[in-house]
């Protein structure tokens, strides 16, 4: 299946036609972010029938040149998050790579999503388009991936992200769960989770491709 067809009930609906008739007003009056043609770049670059792990964001990073329709992924020119900073000192704790790439289109285009509940935000005003209710949309993705598919890999990163558990059917997936990655929580659990190998050694139990970080 195509996220055109999954997504068809939604987006044909009352709810969507307000929501996407908001977020045209936000950009044409606001400065958001990320640019309007990457607001649903997470599911451009990950096929529906390609998803083998769900990384779970809040929303876009608010800053300037930042956003790029991938949580926790940012452009190359800018500074590197904090969070992401944590992530990838994770990942060469958890497996040994040293990753310098800011930009995650690597890992969408090998199945994962890396999908924020609010797809959209207004420029240095953090959270400023949840009223916006985006999440409605991005829980159906979720529920859906759930639904449609198996052995799947929820990751939920912080309490947030953790709600979201209760649309996931963890008798079909695996939920890897950690407090988040920000500089607030990172020691309290996320250091040390070991999120990379058990997604890989996941997959492998499960004969499907690992994902090269």
């Amino acid at each position: 299946m195509t996220w055109t067809e999954i997504l068809a009930p939604i987006k044909n609906s009352e709810y969507f036609k307000n929501l996407w008739q908001k977020v045209k007003e936000e950009y044409e009056t606001s400065q958001c972010f990320p640019p309007s043609k990457q607001i649903f770049r997470a599911l451009e670059l990950t096929p529906f029938d390609e998803v083998k792990v769900v990384i779970l964001g809040q929303d876009p990073y608010h800053n300037d040149f930042q956003a790029n329709g991938l949580c926790f992924s940012v452009s190359e020119k800018v500074t590197i998050p904090p969070s992401l900073r944590n992530i990838f000192t994770e990942l060469e704790n958890d497996l040994g790579i040293k990753r310098t790439e800011k930009e995650l289109d690597d890992w969408a285009e090998q199945g994962v999503l890396l999908l924020n509940s609010t797809l959209t935000v207004r420029a240095h005003e953090a959270n400023s388009h949840q009223k916006l209710d985006w999440e409605k949309f991005t829980d159906f993705i979720i529920k859906e991936i759930s639904d449609k598919k198996e052995n799947v890999i929820f990751v939920l990163w912080g309490s947030f992200a953790q709600k979201k558990s209760i649309l996931i059917n963890e008798s079909k997936h695996l939920i890897l769960k950690a407090v988040h990655p920000s500089p607030l929580s990172s020691y309290r659990g996320f250091f040390g989770s070991k999120p990379f190998s058990k997604i890989n050694n996941f997959l492998k139990d499960k004969n499907k491709e690992i994902i090269e970080w």
